[in-house]
């Protein structure tokens, strides 16, 4: 990989992939896109599109990687190092894959002389929208150092947690799993103290103002939960498999998972009855007795 980054390809450009390729544009960087789904309808303003993953890898220095799994992670890295003529010599994949899936992907690539960085993202649409995500990178230094200036344009909280492809998703997937155990608990309590004749609007200010405030209290609620829109932007099914991806791996570790499975299930059952809802969704899931 040479010491310029003069051009960057996304692969993926659904709600997260495609704020992000815009916010580049807007950092005055040479931008090529490719969306499986369809690159003209997801296109945003400012970003080429490239005809496929080998001409995306034909014309970009780097290649980030926006995509739902670690299937999808692995077929992009395999036409990635297939493609004639590859200038890419770097892959940096911002997706919840799992720790296996991340191994396998580098293994691949470095096999074929790319890098490749294992750096998921927390913090949503709205984050990838103002560049306030947070960002877990494995990664050697010396790699993170050199890709700073754009995982800064996307990040705004970016930590390199190690040295190895893994680590990243590691720092992700216990972040995710205790947000979505924080979320499911808060929003059971929250049914409750409705059910006590408590209002929603003073049960959030109450308690986070006290020992049971997280995340969820102080900004999933207010936001979407509190005004009933279940629309905080990011899919129940997406939070369902972040956890399961963690009890999968947490029990591969040999680490205490009992309550892991618990959550995992109470996630999983709210997906069947509902797979297409917003995960802050979970709420009137409760409210409607597990319906």
């Amino acid at each position: 990989m040479t010491d310029t980054i003069a051009t960057i390809g996304i692969a993926g450009l659904g709600r997260m992939g495609h704020p992000m390729a815009g916010r580049l544009v807007r950092a005055g960087y040479d931008v090529l896109g490719f969306d499986a789904a369809g690159t003209a309808e997801r296109l945003p303003e400012g970003v080429v599109a490239a005809e496929s993953i080998p001409d995306l890898a034909s014309r970009a220095d780097v290649i980030l990687l926006s995509v739902p799994s670690g299937d999808n992670s692995l077929d992009v890295c395999r036409e990635i190092v297939g493609a004639s003529g590859r200038r890419t010599g770097a892959v940096v994949d911002l997706s919840t894959i799992g720790i296996a899936a991340a191994r396998e992907c580098a293994e691949l690539l470095v096999d074929h002389g790319i890098s490749y960085v294992d750096a998921p993202v927390s913090g949503g649409v709205a984050g990838a929208i103002h560049g306030t995500l947070t960002m877990m990178v494995g990664a050697p230094e010396s790699m993170f150092d050199q890709l700073q200036p754009v995982l800064g344009t996307l990040s705004s909280k970016c930590f390199r947690v190690g040295d190895d492809a893994g680590h990243g998703q590691a720092m992700k997937l216990l972040n995710n799993y205790a947000s979505a155990a924080a979320l499911a608990a808060t929003c059971e309590a929250a049914v409750f103290g409705e059910r006590m004749g408590l209002d929603l609007e003073t049960i959030v200010e109450v308690v986070g103002a006290s020992t049971g405030r997280s995340a969820a209290i102080e900004d999933k609620f207010p936001r979407s939960i509190v005004p009933r829109t279940y629309d905080f932007g990011f899919a129940a099914a997406l939070m369902t498999k972040d956890v399961r991806l963690y009890l999968e791996n947490a029990s591969a570790a040999g680490v205490s998972h009992e309550l892991a499975s618990a959550t995992t299930d109470v996630w999983q059952r709210f997906l069947d009855s509902h797979p297409d809802a917003d995960f802050t969704y979970i709420h009137k899931y409760f409210e409607d007795g597990g319906k």
